[in-house]
């Protein structure tokens, strides 16, 4: 497997998300949105190390391509969805996530990917009114550089 997406490389290179995140958390005046910051101001050392220490939930999810294609509304841009027939024989759409924009071609029928998702928690009304608790982040995601069996 080759790792084609870590999180912590992309916020290298994007510090304003870093900064619209954790402005975000700590503004009361929108109790709607964002994250409660409760491990730590997203992409803060805290917030690293909450992941690294195993207090913030992870979620693993690995499988092999079935489809891959373009979602949205536009036809136009990269392949950026897959389908996968996930290890518990599911099937589940992800996002495909990258570093490089040429490793979108990775992303094939047949060969296998995975990723890692932090679960952060949301603020206790965007919880609410979204039904989930937590924010799915991507925190890296591999694919084959070969079909499997």
């Amino acid at each position: 497997m080759r790792t084609v997406f870590e999180l912590s490389k992309q916020l290298e290179g994007d510090p304003e998300q870093v900064a619209l995140a954790q402005a975000l958390t700590r503004n009361s005046s929108k109790p709607q949105m964002g994250l409660a910051g409760t491990l730590g101001l997203f992409g803060s050392e805290q917030w690293w190390r909450s992941i690294n220490d195993g207090r913030m939930p992870l979620e693993f999810v690995s499988g092999v391509i079935i489809h891959a294609y373009r979602a949205g509304q536009d036809d136009a841009g990269p392949t950026n969805t897959v389908e996968i027939r996930a290890d518990d024989d599911s099937v589940r759409s992800l996002g495909i996530y990258v570093n490089n924009p040429k490793d979108r071609r990775l992303f094939r029928p047949g060969f296998a990917t995975s990723i890692v998702y932090a679960l952060d928690e949301l603020k206790p009304e965007a919880a609410r009114n979204s039904r989930c608790r937590y924010s799915r982040v991507a925190l890296e995601m591999s694919v084959s550089l070969a079909a499997v069996d």
